[in-house]
C-alpha cells in the first residue's frame, strides 16, 4: 500500500521546493493537506502525481485539480494570512480550499457542478472537522454574500478577464489565476487598490481551461 505521507514529503521536496515554493506555512500546509482524500475514488494512488488530475464531468463539462507546484505558487503570490477571507473558485472536490483553510484564512468554495460540489462538502468536513461553505452557481458569478475577500483563487485557465469576482475583492485584495488562449497561460496576480485593478504576470502555467471563463466567440467573415 502507498504510503500516502512520504509520497506527500516527496511532493514536497521534489516538485514544490525545486519550483521557487518557499513559505514555511504553505509548505507545511501541503505536507498536512491529505490530497489523496480529494481525488476521485480508485485514484488515490495518482494524488501526487505532477500534472493536473480529473476530477469528474458532468452538464458536459470536465473539472481538473492543477498540478501541485502550479497551484502551491498561486496560493503562494495570494500571500494569504491568518483570519483572511479567501474565495476557491472552481472547487473540484475541495482540495485547494483545505490548503487556504489550513494556512488559517476564512474559506467560501465555489463549484458550478452540483455533484462535485456535495462531494466537496463532505470532503471538507472529514478532513478539517469544520462545515466549510460551498456554494453551487456559476463560476463567474463569484459568491457574493461572503466577501469582500482578501484572497480569490481560480483553479483553471480563464481566457477573459474576470471582472465580477474583482469586484468582489476588497481593497488591497488579491485575486490569482492562470489567463491565456490555447494550451499554455500566464500565471496572473491581480491586486485591487480602491476602484482599480492591477496584474502582473508570475510564471508560464499549463492548467485545464474553465468553459465559464471562455473568451466569446467573434464573427468571421
Amino acid at each position: 500500500m502507498l504510503d500516502y505521507a512520504q509520497a506527500r514529503r516527496l511532493m514536497v521536496d521534489c516538485q514544490l521546493r525545486t519550483f521557487d515554493v518557499t513559505d514555511i506555512a504553505l509548505l507545511d500546509a501541503f505536507d498536512s493537506v491529505p490530497r489523496e482524500r480529494f481525488v476521485p475514488e480508485g485514484r488515490e494512488a495518482f494524488a501526487y502525481i505532477d500534472q493536473p488530475i480529473t476530477l469528474g464531468t458532468e452538464e458536459g463539462e470536465t473539472r481538473a485539480m492543477p498540478a501541485p507546484m502550479v497551484l502551491a505558487r498561486l496560493i503562494q503570490a495570494l500571500a494569504v494570512k491568518p483570519g483572511e477571507r479567501a474565495l476557491d473558485v472552481a472547487t473540484g472536490l475541495g482540495y485547494a480550499a483545505a490548503i487556504l483553510d489550513r494556512l488559517g484564512a476564512s474559506v467560501t468554495a465555489l463549484e458550478s457542478l452540483p455533484g462535485l460540489a456535495e462531494q466537496a462538502r463532505e470532503r471538507l468536513a472529514a478532513v478539517t472537522g469544520k462545515a466549510i461553505p460551498v456554494e453551487t452557481g456559476a463560476l463567474d458569478g463569484g459568491a457574493p454574500r461572503h466577501g469582500p475577500y482578501d484572497a480569490i483563487l481560480i483553479n483553471g485557465r480563464i481566457e477573459r478577464r474576470p471582472q465580477a469576482l474583482l469586484e468582489q475583492l476588497a481593497d488591497g485584495g488579491r485575486l490569482a489565476c492562470v489567463q491565456g488562449e490555447g494550451r499554455t497561460g500566464k500565471a496572473t496576480l491581480w491586486v485591487r487598490a480602491g476602484n482599480a485593478f492591477g496584474a502582473r504576470p508570475l510564471f508560464d502555467a499549463a492548467v485545464p481551461p474553465l468553459r465559464a471563463f471562455a473568451t466569446e466567440p467573434g464573427f468571421t467573415f
